[in-house]
């Protein structure tokens, strides 16, 4: 009987394992598409601004082409999807000095359907870096469980470590937020 019982209770454990390491592997693979997802985005964003950068007047193109430069020389991952942490950052921060170059702009691109086209980038960098963080946050919560980490259930794989920048101001706010400071001077 206590034979069965043991035979029972680690059956039960081998399954939960199972469904563990399975569902920690998904949330890897998640977080590495993710992470390519991002770099594209990145990618596409460094691209838009170069091409705004040669529409501009030399001191203005000259300033944003070498952020978009710096941001676009870190914007790939590794070959491995590892990032190391001096690396990360100084992605971050390169990717940081675009963000205010851009947002120096205030919308003053001369060419309708670039400007367009570099406020569709910003949200899909936008939306890219939050769905990366969602995934690594997943991860990272299933890895954080005591069972998981006493086994050692996440095998090899690298903890993964969010992605922080400062989200850029999508064109559609900063126009309603000129709209409504004209409104209210006027009012005055």
């Amino acid at each position: 009987m206590a034979a069965g019982v043991l035979l029972l209770v680690v059956a039960a454990l081998t399954v939960w394992c199972l469904t563990r390491v399975r569902r920690l592997h998904r949330l890897h693979a998640r977080v590495d598409a993710a992470r390519s997802g991002l770099a594209a985005a990145l990618a596409r964003r460094v691209r838009v601004a170069l091409e705004v950068a040669e529409l501009l007047d030399p001191p203005r193109g000259a300033s944003l082409a070498a952020a978009a430069t710096a941001a676009g020389a870190g914007s790939a991952p590794a070959a491995d999807g590892r990032d190391p942490a001096g690396t990360r950052e100084s992605r971050e921060m390169a990717e940081n000095a675009l963000t205010r170059e851009l947002a120096a702009l205030g919308g003053a691109v001369p060419d309708p359907r670039l400007a367009a086209e570099l406020d569709d980038a910003q949200q899909l960098v936008v939306l890219a870096r939050r769905v990366h963080n969602d995934a690594v946050r997943d991860t990272r919560v299933l890895r954080s469980r005591r069972l998981v980490r006493r086994l050692h259930l996440y095998g090899t794989a690298p903890e993964p470590v969010y992605f922080e920048i400062v989200d850029p101001e999508p064109a559609s706010l900063r126009y309603r937020a000129d709209v409504g400071s004209t409104r209210h001077r006027t009012v005055m």
